[in-house]
Parts: structure tokens; sequence; C-alpha cells
């Protein structure tokens, strides 16, 4: 397949996935329905590495990654960081109510390996899954080998439109407070907006014309470098993601004045970014084969349904001990089923589905966002790791 040919099927996709969301009002998130058209086009006539073929090979994937989750960092700030520890302790409740669930309920329909290989994919993202694939193919297990990809691949069909739907839900309340004058802003929400120009403490006698996009993405580049050099240094004692460490910095970075907030929008960049990053979230369908499916469809639907059973009870208890609203933690705790970007897609898709109101809009990201990207981090690339490698023992 010629590559301006598959660019065009992988762009088109992800714009009818657009279109659907805002014709539903995001109630049909777009994510969704560009994962359902992938794997019918993967079933049918997509090449298996069209989304390589359309110019975006995984290197360059990862290079987004950097730049676009240093970026989500500039989007918090270390007082929100410090707020959000409700958060971690609702996304910890989350994945505890899988654990319990599936070694209860989950033990007495599926047998101890199919458990155990399904646990840490279901709360995480690749790499997790990757482990305990290679850890049930080294123990002879070849279909619980797939199976963790496959509820890898799969499991963001429950999270997705369930996120949407609790955070619609989530979303009216607020607004609803904020328009009785029972809701304010938060000072982040304020300082991020357009109506105050933000000003660069570090390169406060810079001229404008020097800070020019490229100038922007370098600084931005280097934050992302120094989070993959403090990872690398600290490998040897403790492994910490790059990815977690991006965040941290972009937090700290855009604090100091080293960074604008909103980075790679002011830099003109952010689209490209996301597109690169969701044809490369979604290149992963390719490995979702209907022969794969169907052998392993009832351990891969029981799974995920009782682990968002399990994130519901759990995450409604301490929600009410935390007195944060049950959309809000359940919300918090179903980004273990996708992680980032999705979490930050389907949170803007609702915001905008909301309200046209750009104030309205800033309360509502305020409120909603940082939650959703901590969460998601929590879960997806900490969490999901550790419970991996212990996990993997037990085969």
């Amino acid at each position: 397949m010629p590559q301006m040919i598959a660019l065009v099927l992988v762009i088109a996709i992800l714009f009818i996935g657009e279109l659907v969301s805002t014709r539903t009002k995001a109630w049909i998130p777009s994510v969704f329905v560009s994962a359902v058209l992938f794997i019918i086009g993967y079933w049918t006539f997509f090449p298996k590495e069209i989304v390589s073929i359309a110019g975006v090979p995984p290197v360059v994937a990862t290079m987004m990654i950097y730049l676009l989750i240093t970026n989500m960092g500039t989007l918090l700030s270390i007082k929100q960081l410090k707020e959000q520890w409700k958060t971690i302790l609702i996304s910890l409740a989350g994945i505890l109510g899988i654990i319990v669930i599936l070694f209860t309920i989950g033990i007495l329909l599926f047998d101890f390996e199919t458990i155990v290989v399904a646990i840490p994919p279901l709360v995480g993202g690749v790499v997790s899954a990757l482990i305990m694939s290679e850890g049930a193919a080294n123990a002879g297990l070849t279909t619980l080998s797939v199976f963790a990809i496959v509820i890898y691949v799969m499991q963001g069909f429950a999270g997705y439109p369930l996120t949407s739907f609790v955070l619609k839900k989530e979303g009216k309340y607020l607004l609803n407070k904020f328009r009785q004058g029972e809701l304010t802003f938060d000072g982040q929400a304020e300082n991020s907006t357009e109506n105050i120009k933000e000003e660069l403490k570090m390169f406060k006698n810079l001229p404008a014309k020097y800070n020019t996009d490229y100038f922007k993405l370098f600084r931005l580049a280097f934050v992302g470098f120094l989070a993959y050099g403090v990872s690398t240094l600290l490998n040897p004692i403790i492994e910490i993601s790059p990815f977690v460490l991006c965040l941290l910095f972009g937090i700290i970075s855009g604090s100091i004045g080293f960074l604008e907030r909103n980075v790679l929008q002011k830099a003109n960049s952010f689209g490209i970014c996301i597109l690169v990053l969701m044809l490369f979230v979604f290149d992963a369908l390719k490995n979702a084969t209907p022969s794969m499916i169907m052998e392993i469809l009832y351990p891969l639907v029981g799974t995920i349904i009782l682990g968002v059973i399990g994130m519901y009870i759990f995450s409604f208890i301490i929600g009410k001990i935390l007195k944060v609203s049950k959309n809000m933690a359940f919300a918090v705790s179903l980004t273990a089923l996708y992680g980032f970007p999705a979490d930050y897609i389907i949170t803007n898709e609702v915001i905008k589905a909301l309200t046209e109101d750009e104030k309205e809009r800033e309360v509502l990201t305020s409120h909603m966002l940082p939650p959703m990207l901590v969460g998601g981090f929590i879960s997806v690339t900490i969490v999901s790791v550790v419970l991996a490698g212990i996990f993997v023992g037990f085969l």
C-alpha cells in the first residue's frame, strides 16, 4: 500500500471517530469508534503495518510520548499535585478492587494462571502486558501468552464509553454548582487561560520575537531529555519510568517558568503529536485476530467485567471516605483500563460537549483533568509494572 493512501485511511478513521463523538456529544467517545474501525480494517484489507507505512514507526511515537507527557506536566502546578493525594488513594483502591474481586469471584470461574496473567495488563499498559505475555510463554502457557496482549488491547472497549458516561454526569454536576455560584476557579485555571498573559520567569528579558516555535520545542525536548537521563542514572538503584519523570519535570519546569503552560499548543505542534500517538496506540490492535478473540472470549469478557465491578465497589467506598463524588472516583479508577493519552482525550471531549462557554470549560478542566491524568499515571505507568514483576513469578 502506498504511503499516502495509508496516511489518508488512518487519519480518516480518527476524523470519523471525532465526528461521531461530536454528533453524540461524547456519549460515544472518539477513541472507541476509532478502535472499532481499526479492528475492522485489520480484519479486512488493512496491511498489518499500515501505521508504519503511513509514516509513524514506533521510534517516532516514542518521541511524541516524551513531548506530550512533558507537556501534560505543564498543565499541572506543584500546588495541584499536592492536592492530588486523594486521586492517588482512589487509583490504588480501584486496583485493589480488581485484585480482590478476581481472586475471590474470578477464581471460581477461571483457573489461577488466567487470573494471574489477567490482572497486570488489566490495570496497566503495554509494558505490563508484555511482561506477563513473555512470562506465560516461558511457562509453556501459549494461549495465556496471547491472552495477556489481547486483554490489554481490548480493555479500552469497556473503559472508553464508561468513562465518558460518568465524566458527563460529573461535569453536569460541576456545571450546575458553578452556575449557582457554589463552585469557583481554583486559580490554576485562571492562570492557564488566554485572558492572562503568562510570563516565562526564566526568560523574562527575552524579546518575544526570539521565543519561536523551535525554541519552545527545544526547551520541551530538553526537559524530556533530563527525565530520560535521570531515569537512566537511577536505573541501577531503582527503576523509575522516564515517562513518570517527564510528568514530574513538566510540572516543575512549568512552575519555575522554564516552560509555558500548554507549550505544545503554543508551538503549534499539539495536534500532530496527538495524531502520531493515537495511531501508535491503535497500531496494537493489529495483533487481535478473530481466531484469537474467539479462543479467549470467555475469560476476556469475564475478567474485564469483574475487574470493572471491583473498581466501582472499591472506588465508591474510598470516594465516600474521602468525600469525592462516586462519578469522579469511578472515572479515576477507570483510567487503569487505558491510561494516557485516552484519559486526556476523553476528558476534553466531554468538557467540550457539555458547554461552549470558555469560562465554564476552564472550570471543568481545572476540576476534572488533573485527577484523570494523575490517576492514569499511577495505575498504568507505575503500579501495573510493579504488579507484573510480582505476578510473573507465580506462573
